[in-house]
């Protein structure tokens, strides 16, 4: 509710402002800023806020190792020049599927299912009279 006094009154009246006409304004651009925090226990990451898409993540951030897997996002930090450990995030990579299951990937090639069939597949015994001894190992 707004007051609003009157030139010459002397009371106050309620009154509501004049509606403002409709602009055709461009949504805000999204912003995605990491703030970056302490180091970890093991020392080899940083605990980071992130806030994007109007939520708060926390989380670590910590380098990519050649042939250990990606745990969570890939993305590339800007510094701020005001404030060093405020960084924008240039790029963000989620790999695909990430989080979708647990465990290993689950592969199966042609080769892979002829060799289950070959190893497990039920087999029918033939019809052939008494068996020879000679034949059986």
């Amino acid at each position: 509710m707004n007051r609003e006094a009157k030139p010459g009154a002397g009371a106050a009246s309620l009154s509501t402002p004049p509606e403002a006409p409709a602009k055709e304004t461009a949504p805000a651009p999204k912003q995605d800023v990491v703030l970056l925090g302490p180091p970890t226990a093991d020392g080899n990451g940083v605990h980071v806020l992130r806030a994007r898409e109007e939520r708060i993540e926390a989380g670590e951030l910590r380098a990519l190792q050649e042939g250990r897997p990606v745990v969570g996002e890939v993305v590339s930090l800007r510094p701020r020049e005001d404030n060093p450990r405020i960084c924008d995030v240039a790029d963000s990579y989620k790999p695909a599927g990430a989080g979708a299951r647990k465990g290993p990937a689950q592969v199966a090639t042609e080769a892979y299912r002829e060799g289950w069939d070959e190893i497990f597949a039920k087999t029918k015994k033939p019809d052939a009279g008494p068996a020879d001894p000679r034949t059986l190992n």
